[in-house]
């Protein structure tokens, strides 16, 4: 088994380096695409409780997201894995996000065991699972590989029951592993905040679809369909709102964050963008709305100065005005105190862009 595995190892690392290594030197500065998995699909169910199925409820959770992203980050490239009810091989969905060389992979789970009081949400990175319990997520998840043609060739002999086959990823280190720790945090952070749900924390184990993904990559366990007070609170619509809308904050202060820390190192070493002949402006964004908010009202009251802007039918409402990114960025802590959620976007010419592409 030790030489099976050392066999696995060398093989793993070549395929992966020779398919991704070009892929690591080519990223340039900017977030532009994010790939959405939602699990399982078609012949394979996942986990499957009284009300419902794994493979629904995280199609819908997941085109949620894509929505709320869509209508907050127009510019953003969104690709999922699956927007209907069809089968999708492990090894596919992460070659999905590879070759869309995508900035961040997203899969979403849920969960279920046979302790109907185990509940909460938890969010793996790749790596060796430190507990039993994250080994048996893992196992679970890994075993619809079964239902693929020629499983042991296409995965190397891998066996998704074998705990011996799960020593890889003690081997295996994911090059964006502190990144993805971080939108993982997030997340989880989201979940508690603004859902309410039971932290289980964030976790470490060996995902097969995460494997390959040459970008930082979470799967998410967004509750318990064996659990009867979670997979009601899943099949509402108030349910499914709040846990996309989590995931959607989640991701969308990642990105934020990816910008800040890209144009911090842009700006340090180049021209001031408001020393050319365009117009650039910084503003902090504070809420959004699909109908106007009256005065005295919401960011009104909070803020004296907001200015709002419309779009795709969608009033949003800032505070602060930067003419560079510096100085934008050291009012946003104040402003957050208010707003937690509050972030920065800019102007070219009064025009919306990505914070990302005001680098000249």
């Amino acid at each position: 088994m030790v030489k099976k595995i050392i066999i696995f190892a060398i093989y793993f690392f070549s395929l992966f380096w020779l398919e991704n290594g070009i892929m690591f030197s080519q990223k340039v500065n900017g977030f532009k695409t994010i790939v959405i998995d939602p699990g399982h699909g078609g012949k394979d169910p996942g986990a499957v409780g009284k009300l419902l199925k794994e493979k629904d409820i995280v199609l819908d959770i997941s085109l949620k997201v894509g929505e709320y992203l869509t209508k907050e980050m127009p510019d953003l490239k969104i690709i999922f894995t699956r927007n209907e009810d069809i089968f999708v091989p492990l090894d596919d969905r992460s070659e999905i996000a590879n070759k869309a060389k995508a900035d961040l992979f997203v899969s979403i789970h849920a969960n279920s065991v046979k302790d109907n009081k185990v509940h909460g949400t938890e969010t793996f990175v790749l790596g060796l699972h430190k507990s039993q319990e994250n080994l048996e997520v893992a196992k679970k998840e890994n075993s619809v590989i079964v239902l693929e043609d020629d499983y042991n060739t296409k995965y190397e002999g891998f066996d998704p029951n074998s705990i011996e086959s799960y020593i890889i990823f003690e081997l295996i280190q994911n090059v964006y592993l502190d990144q993805s720790i971080e939108v993982a945090s997030l997340v989880q952070d989201q979940f508690v905040k603004r859902v309410g749900r039971f932290d289980r924390g964030v976790k470490q184990a060996g995902f097969l679809v995460l494997r390959r993904a040459a970008m930082p990559c979470i799967l998410l366990e967004i509750g318990f369909l064996s659990n009867r007070d979670e997979e009601i609170f899943m099949q509402s619509d108030e349910g499914k709102t709040y846990i996309a809308s989590a995931i959607f904050r989640a991701i969308r202060d990642y990105i934020n964050k990816f910008e800040d820390r890209s144009n911090l190192a842009k700006f340090a070493t180049e021209k001031n963008p408001s020393e050319n002949n365009e117009k650039i402006e910084f503003r902090i964004q504070i809420a959004s709305s699909q109908t106007k908010i009256k005065d005295k009202t919401g960011p009104y009251k909070l803020f004296s100065d907001v200015w709002v802007f419309e779009e795709k039918s969608t009033f949003k409402y800032t505070t602060g005005l930067a003419n560079d990114y510096e100085t934008i960025s050291k009012l946003l802590p104040k402003i957050k105190e208010k707003v937690p959620d509050c972030f920065i976007v800019a102007f070219k010419n009064g025009e919306r862009v990505p914070v990302s592409s005001v680098n000249k």
